[in-house]
């Protein structure tokens, strides 16, 4: 799975950045995912950031299934 933080909804707790700081920052006010880690999403402390995100602003999406 795929990990995003969608700054329309982001309304800069930081907590996912506290939680998880190998994946999430905070810039600018908002959380975002570092560069290179999108696809860190199957780790389990990915999985709790975003059942604790206060604001319910990380989004976990599939990964799409490569062309055969």
């Amino acid at each position: 799975m795929k990990v995003s933080v969608d700054r329309s909804v982001c309304y800069g707790s930081a907590e996912c950045a506290h939680r998880v700081p190998d994946v999430f920052a905070f810039e600018d006010g908002y959380g975002v995912v570092r560069p290179g880690r999108e696809e860190s999403a199957d780790d389990p402390q990915i999985l709790e950031a975003a059942e604790r995100c206060p604001s319910q602003a990380i989004v976990l999406t599939e990964r799409r299934a490569e062309a055969e």
